[in-house]
This record gives structure tokens, sequence and C-alpha cells, in this order.
């Protein structure tokens, strides 16, 4: 993949993360067997989901369990030409206990033929 095909791709989820419409994004750039990985595995389940509906669980999750008061996406960060970063800062709120957060994470994205095939977050 060229760079900047790489780049327009990291752009669509940056802009989506920041306008509130990521979930058009398992639509568009998404590859059905996606993987995604966070730092840690998720209350009663695991650190890693693979493909779209095990990733759309993932983010059910998260909304069913915050309030999300603001995100911000900053990059994308090219590396290579199949991988770009992207680093969130989320300031929410952890719905059962009321606890609130401001947080930070790195995404790393692999793309191959055009579709994210798998995405790590650290944190």
């Amino acid at each position: 993949m060229d760079r900047e095909a790489l780049k327009a791709i990291g752009e669509k989820v940056v802009a989506a993360n920041n306008d509130g419409s990521y979930k058009t994004l398992i639509d568009t750039v998404y590859d059905p067997s996606c993987v995604s990985v966070e730092s840690g595995p998720v209350p009663g389940g695991s650190a890693e989901a693979q493909g779209l509906e095990a990733i759309a669980g993932k983010w059910a999750w998260w909304e069913d369990n915050h309030t999300v008061h603001e995100t911000t996406a900053k990059g994308p960060f090219l590396h290579g030409d199949d991988r770009f970063g992207v680093i969130f800062a989320v300031d929410c709120t952890f719905k059962p206990t009321g606890e609130r957060t401001q947080m930070q994470e790195l995404a790393i994205y692999t793309v191959k033929d055009g579709k994210i095939v798998r995405e790590e977050f650290f944190n």
C-alpha cells in the first residue's frame, strides 16, 4: 500500500473519532477478520477481540459502561507502508463507580489491502 492511501485511512480514523462517527468505520475501513488488542482484558473478558462482531461488542461495552465527556484523536503518524498510530485523549466517567478519569492511549493500526487488519492499544 502506498503511504498516501495509508494516510487517507488514518485520517478517516482520526476524523471519525473526533466527530463521534467512529461506528461507521466498521463498514468502511475494517477487514472482516480484524483483530483488536487492548492493553489488558476488559472485565469478564479478553484483551483480544477478533472479527467485526467482537469489535462492535467491545465498543458497545465501552458505551454501556462510560459517559464520555470529551475525546480527541491526533494523527495519523505513519510507519512504513502498512502501519499508522493515533493518540487518543479521553475524559470519561466509569458509570458503575462514578469515577471520572482522563486517559491517553496510543493505538497502532496495521493495514493490508486497504483495510485495517489489526489494532493495538497501549496506555
